[in-house]
């Protein structure tokens, strides 16, 4: 059919700029030639022949055997006294993917008996060795096209799977727009409804990801789960929109095989982005794979390169939106920030190039999800323990600065604490991430962290714009080569872009990376909030008793007038009865998310986060406590004249909150200040 035949046709344009040829040149469909120029053409991929995968283990045997008999013959030879001695590897490989997933056997490695076999020889950096790069080149990446996977039927086929030294790394099935079919659509449903996932290739964890691609557009997911399956889209963005751009030199989804595809590329994703959450205690099919999108893989790559070839003392603003991933993009590059190497040992900062270009990363955040995620990140990329230092505290963050840990997380306030007490850092280097830089880097907060950092403010600055402040401080003389910048927050003020942002000729400023607010609608991971919303006006009627004052700021006055209005008992109980109303009728009355759907109500302080739970757990007593609220804030707060804390209110531990939240008995969350970014909670549906 011609569906078929076209999308063949991108097979064949994928397996040949991976290996330099394709079956269609060689003249055959069933056997591949071993002329040795194969190999090391296009992107350096082996073309692999369907009839060498072994569908009960899931791998290409030819390439698995080949790349250990080639590489590590010496502890073959351990085993190779034993009978059966290669059924014995395949079932201890079969049993530990089962347990923790191909992605441990090509990081760790696999031990049989007293013979221990690396099944990846990870990516060299400039400065490494001869023999580490050697090694490198030893890696078998292999393509295949239509290989048959099921035990079951011998007819079910997959597009295409690529392998390293024989174990599977991708599956890909490929849709023609042109005939109708696209990868959206019919590429997510082949996967959905018309593969086994039964089979041992597609089981959760035998694969790292599973690509559906046409000539447009990209789709990935990490795991099958029939019809309940989700993909995320894989793709550069159009116009600051959803898709790719047009491609003068070819598909715009070409950048999957000439560029993410390439043997240097998916050596450093499986190195240092690939990751199961959780512990390997857990059972496998209860653990999350992550595989970067391609714009958290774009901006950590891109950050490394100009840190690399600029050195320390630059400022980065990383404009993501909300459903960005922001969290996981912010612990991949925390994470390879310590791991970056200049390129020469003229740039600032360095220290040589076999040499790290920052002692220590810190991460300002407000968020104590970002330390958890952080520790669990990180324990999957490297054996050394400890190498997270949570500094919620004045000695600890001091301790951890002075000792040089290599990431180090604080929060904005408690880090003015540590500049009485501690020692001179000017000369170490530093690369600050700055989580929502919009509201975390302002107030006097911001200019002590300039001066633990070793900086000093001019005597003569202008007291009054602590934003004009900070940028002065990174711009001195001091600030350069003692620590980088980088800002990560969805809506970026004028001042914090151009404290952060890159300079254009017109004079106005750009972020470094950007992932904008239209894509994530665009591609469904936020709400356009524009399109659904209601508005309710706000009238304040005060009495004026006092005279008129020259001296009186009229802004502050309405700022703290509205702020009374907005906390008046009337005030709450009126909007509460509202909120509430608009909630049963079109949430819950409506059924939606199979009657699961949850709200969110965010309040401008905690005194009004909790004068509002109280409303609203009133108003919902009137109605008979159809649900239950929930509230989220941090500390205490005592209003009037009653101490608050979170526990207190919600009668269940702080820690809790979020696995009670999404509880279906629960259907309202208030908050303030917390759980407004980095958040997931997929039935919520109302705010």
């Amino acid at each position: 059919m011609p569906s078929v035949t076209n999308e063949k046709a991108l097979e064949s344009a994928i397996e040949k700029k991976l290996s330099g040829t394709c079956l269609e040149e060689l003249g055959t469909t069933s056997g591949v030639s071993e002329r040795a120029e194969l190999y090391r053409a296009g992107n350096g991929y082996y073309l692999g022949e369907t009839k060498d995968f072994n569908a009960k283990y899931g791998i290409d045997e030819k390439r698995f055997w080949n790349f250990l008999e080639t590489t590590q013959k010496d502890e073959l030879e351990k085993l190779q006294k034993q009978n059966d001695w290669k059924l014995k590897i395949l079932e201890r490989l079969d049993r530990m993917i089962k347990k923790y997933g191909v992605l441990s056997i090509l990081r760790k490695g696999l031990e049989v008996d007293d013979a221990n076999f690396v099944f990846m020889y990870v990516l060299p950096l400039a400065s490494s060795s001869k023999s580490i790069k050697d090694n490198f080149e030893s890696n078998q990446f292999s393509v295949t096209r239509q290989i048959n996977y099921s035990l079951d039927n011998k007819r079910e086929e997959i597009g295409l799977v690529l392998f390293l030294n024989g174990l599977p790394i991708a599956t890909m099935e490929l849709k023609n727009p042109w005939t109708g079919q696209t990868a959206k659509v019919q590429g997510q449903d082949q996967y959905r409804y018309k593969r086994d996932i039964s089979q041992p290739l597609l089981q959760f964890g035998r694969c790292l990801v599973h690509f559906t691609a046409d000539t447009d557009e990209v789709y990935m997911t990490t795991k099958l789960e029939g019809k309940d399956t989700f993909f995320l889209p894989f793709n550069l963005g159009n116009n600051h929109g959803k898709g790719n751009p047009p491609n003068p030199f070819g598909h715009k989804s070409s950048y999957l095989w000439e560029e993410v595809l390439t043997r240097s590329s998916v050596a450093n994703i499986i190195q240092h982005f690939v990751r199961f959450d959780g512990s390997n205690k857990d059972n496998l099919s209860k653990r999350n794979l992550y595989f970067p999108r391609y714009h958290q893989m774009d901006v950590v790559r891109k950050i490394l390169a100009d840190a690399s070839k600029k050195g320390v003392g630059q400022t980065y603003l990383i404009q993501h939106s909300a459903g960005s991933g922001k969290s996981n993009s912010i612990t991949w590059a925390a994470y390879q920030l310590i791991e970056t190497y200049p390129e020469s040992d003229k740039i600032p900062g360095s220290k040589g190039i076999d040499n790290p270009l920052f002692d220590s990363v810190i991460v300002v955040t407000d968020r104590r999800l970002l330390d958890k995620q952080l520790r669990e990140n990180i324990k999957e990329f490297s054996e050394v323990k400890n190498i997270v230092a949570p500094a919620y505290s004045s000695k600890e963050l001091r301790e951890s600065l002075e000792s040089g840990k290599k990431i180090i997380i604080t929060t904005i306030q408690k880090f003015p604490f540590i500049i009485d007490g501690i020692a001179d850092l000017s000369e170490k280097r530093f690369a600050v991430i700055i989580d929502e830089a919009h509201s975390s880097q302002s107030g006097s907060a911001s200019d002590n962290m300039n001066r633990a950092m070793g900086q000093t403010l001019s005597e003569d600055e202008d007291e009054s714009d602590p934003q004009d402040k900070i940028l002065e401080a990174m711009r001195s003389r001091k600030m350069r080569g003692n620590a980088s910048y980088l800002a990560f927050t969805a809506t970026p003020k004028p001042n914090t872009l151009e404290k952060f942002g890159i300079k254009q000729e017109n004079g106005t400023f750009k972020p470094f990376h950007l992932y904008s607010m239209k894509q994530a609608i665009e591609e469904g991971f936020i709400l356009d909030v524009l399109a659904n919303y209601t508005t309710y006006k706000s009238y304040y009627e005060i009495e004026k008793s006092i005279e008129d004052n020259p001296l009186f700021d009229t802004k502050k006055a309405q700022k703290k007038l509205k702020a009374y209005v907005e906390t008046h008992r009337q005030t709450i109980d009126t909007k509460a009865q509202i909120m509430i109303d608009h909630f049963i009728t079109k949430i819950v009355n409506t059924k939606k998310l199979k009657g699961k759907a949850k709200g969110m109500v965010v309040t401008q302080s905690i005194k009004s986060a909790i004068l509002y739970f109280f409303a609203i757990r009133k108003s919902l007593e009137e109605k008979g406590n159809p649900f239950k609220i929930v509230i989220a804030f941090s500390g205490k707060k005592t209003v009037e004249g009653i101490e608050y804390s979170e526990d207190i209110i919600n009668c269940f531990a702080e820690k809790d909150t979020r696995d009670r939240f999404a509880d279906d008995d629960y259907r309202l969350l208030i908050v303030a200040n917390k759980y407004l970014t980095g958040f997931d909670q997929p039935k919520l549906t109302a705010m």
